[in-house]
């Protein structure tokens, strides 16, 4: 139908979209206090990023990636999410060869085949860091401050922090052996996807939110029990960072994230508000990501957190976003000669930074003036004849309807109060 959006799609309209100026307004005033810098990457990219990036052992790329042939025949696809992408981009402009680290953050557009639900779109936004050439957990814990920072900025209180480590490819393998050799004697009982996991990611059923499976792993192994020494020290040397910062935490052994390219540190930001899906930021370390695109080895460590699902949290909690102020301006025209006059008075309020319009419909006065409440106007100034020969226009306060002759010359004073 042409005149419905593609499901999992939604549009945002000017009622709305001031909530999101003021949320990317406040979440790039603190990524600057941090010291991190914008970039812009494509919205697609070559298909093979996502598939050595990602992983794909991933759900992602098996099951939710939008890819297609273009006319070159090259596999394309619509970016699932921020970081390849972002890694890709450090790489091919050789930011590898400066001083380090290099810090990004980021606001993209992303796509993901899955069944929509609430906070959960096919097309949805996303706000990402990504600290590149560190491998110190100050990093990580850099990036959860930020994190912390700004949905705290945002008025949220209600929302836990909770932390993990997955490991490293090293202690990693041990687990994996441990887990499978758990996991095997219900292999049967797993849901389908799980099976399928078994052997390609025994750790994503950890993470499954099917209830039998969950049952299942109730008691399984968890990866904290089997880290390396090296792994075991950063994941004390992060709890202690986040400590001195002031940050609460909770260790859930269960986090393992839905990619492939994480290491050692995995945490997410959750709330109960929004029903069962309840991560709102979520993210970790990427020791080998860079390595694995690029072949130049260089750590990482970021996070994504979903713009829509921050939203539908505020809504939930009753956290008001502060509506633009209004100063906005209709100018009513009365007769030809009123509304050349009334193009130039908008040309000046208009440069004088002024928000300010004329009736596009050419209605009569008294059709201007339900115009400008549909408009909220907060001013309404009426030219007519009378107005001309006096050079004085009347200013209507639309609020509490009060009025005020005001001479042309002063008129851009008058406004700007």
């Amino acid at each position: 139908m042409l005149t419905k959006a593609p499901r999992g799609t939604k549009d945002i309209m000017p009622d709305q979209i001031y909530k999101w100026h003021f949320i990317e307004n406040k979440f790039a005033a603190i990524c600057r206090k941090y010291g991190f810098e914008e970039i812009r990457t494509p919205i697609f990219e070559h298909t093979e990023l996502f598939q050595r990036g990602v992983g794909d052992t991933t759900d992602i790329v098996q099951k939710e990636m939008y890819t297609f042939e273009d006319n070159g025949h090259r596999s394309i696809t619509l970016k699932p999410e921020g970081t390849s992408s972002t890694v890709r981009a450090f790489l091919e402009s050789k930011q590898y060869a400066e001083s380090q680290p290099t810090k990004y953050y980021y606001e993209t557009q992303c796509f993901r085949y899955e069944k929509p639900q609430s906070g959960r779109l096919r097309e949805f936004h996303q706000f990402g860091v990504e600290v590149f050439g560190s491998k110190s957990m100050l990093a990580d814990a850099e990036v959860i401050a930020l994190a912390n920072d700004f949905l705290t900025d945002m008025g949220i209180e209600d929302i836990e922090l909770r932390i993990n480590s997955v490991g490293c490819p090293k202690c990693r393998e041990t687990y994996r052996k441990a887990l499978q050799d758990f996991l095997k004697p219900n292999y049967d009982n797993l849901c389908e996807t799980c099976k399928d996991r078994y052997e390609r990611n025994p750790m994503r059923i950890l993470d499954c939110k099917n209830e039998s499976c969950q049952e299942i792993v109730k008691n399984a192994p968890m990866m904290l029990d089997y880290l390396c020494d090296d792994c075991k020290e950063s994941f004390e040397q992060i709890k202690n960072y986040l400590t001195a910062s002031e940050i609460e935490y909770t260790v859930d052994p269960k986090i393992v994230r839905g990619l492939d390219y994480y290491t050692k540190t995995a945490f997410e930001f959750v709330s109960n508000n929004i029903g069962a899906q309840g991560t709102v930021c979520g993210g970790g370390r990427y020791d080998n990501l860079i390595k694995e695109v690029g072949d130049i080895d260089v750590p990482g460590v970021g996070f994504g957190l979903g713009i829509e699902r921050l939203i539908l949290l505020l809504d939930a909690l009753s956290i008001e976003i502060p509506k633009p102020l209004n100063d906005k301006v209709l100018i009513a025209v009365m007769g030809e000669n009123a509304k050349l006059f009334g193009l130039k008075l908008l040309s000046d309020l208009r440069k004088n930074g002024i928000s300010s319009q004329m009736d596009l419909m050419e209605r009569n006065i008294k059709g201007q003036f339900k115009f400008a409440n549909k408009i909220n106007a907060k001013y309404t100034i009426v030219i007519g004849d009378n107005e001309l020969e006096t050079e004085t226009v009347s200013v209507k306060n639309m609020a509490d309807s009060s009025q005020k002759q005001v001479k042309f010359d002063d008129l851009v004073k008058e406004l700007s109060h």
